[in-house]
């Protein structure tokens, strides 16, 4: 009876197989390892495609992407937050000079513009259709 080999390359398809008892199995690793954190608006999106997109969801895991997506789809999300909020402070006239003069009504505008940049970047990023 002959020695099987512990490793062997398959060139058709690319991969490695490693001898585990009498199978071949084949090595399938992730690309890298995504060091960035997915954030609040990552973890939001996540559920959002585990519950409403399962196929995309399972695509994205199965390929090994779905961590690097979510990390930059929440940076893209805080950059356009931060835009948002200061094209809405111009719009609005909330400057520093509001603070100065008045701090409660300067805490309540950016709170409106806060909350009202949130559900934008939720329709358009997170739960839109076209936020994929």
């Amino acid at each position: 009876m002959t020695e099987m080999k512990k490793h062997i390359y398959d060139e058709s398809n690319g991969l490695w197989y490693e001898l585990i008892g009498d199978y071949y199995i084949p090595v399938l690793t992730l690309p890298f390892e995504e060091q960035r954190s997915i954030g609040k608006w990552g973890r939001m999106h996540r559920d959002y495609l585990k519950e409403h997109r399962p196929i995309l969801f399972n695509d994205l895991i199965l390929n090994g992407q779905l961590w690097t997506y979510l990390a930059d789809l929440n940076e893209q999300a805080q950059e356009r937050l931060a835009l948002i909020i200061e094209q809405m402070q111009q719009a609005e006239g909330v400057t520093e000079d509001l603070k100065a003069a008045d701090q409660m009504a300067w805490i309540g505008a950016m709170n409106s513009i806060r909350s009202r940049a949130e559900e934008i970047i939720l329709q358009e990023m997170i739960f839109g259709e076209d936020s994929v």
